[in-house]
């Protein structure tokens, strides 16, 4: 079985290069995207993934917002969030909102396969930099 996951990035060039990187995983399957905060909400609703990867700075509504706002509804649906920020303030708002990992942009692929399995599994996942 797969685990489902919600794309949610303003830049749909990285939608569409994540999409097609976690499209070559068997066991990831991407179900669903978003290019901002209040979309991600919408989508959570009615796709109901098991991972969402977050962009934190996104239009209409940030990632934090929209992870608590999503984690408020459906608790059970875990979140990594996918940022160029490597900044500590940054890092922990998401955590706090209820992410289990943060992947920073520059590092590569595997990081961010890494990173949703290991929260599928219940545990937290920070970039090595982080």
């Amino acid at each position: 079985m797969s685990t489902t996951i919600l794309l949610v990035d303003d830049h749909r060039i990285v939608r569409e290069g994540l999409r097609t990187l976690l499209g070559q995983q068997p066991d990831l399957e991407v179900v669903g995207e978003a290019a901002d905060g209040r979309e991600a909400v919408t989508q959570a609703r009615l796709l109901r993934p098991d991972v969402i990867v977050m962009d934190i700075a996104m239009p209409e509504l940030n990632g934090v917002e929209a992870t608590r706002l999503v984690l408020a509804e459906l608790p059970q649906v875990r979140v990594v969030a996918l940022s160029m920020y490597a900044d500590r303030r940054f890092v922990a708002e998401i955590l706090r909102a209820g992410a289990l990992g943060y992947v920073l942009k520059d590092g590569a692929f595997e990081e961010l396969a890494l990173a949703i399995r290991t929260i599928t599994a219940g545990k937290t996942s920070l970039s090595p930099s982080i």
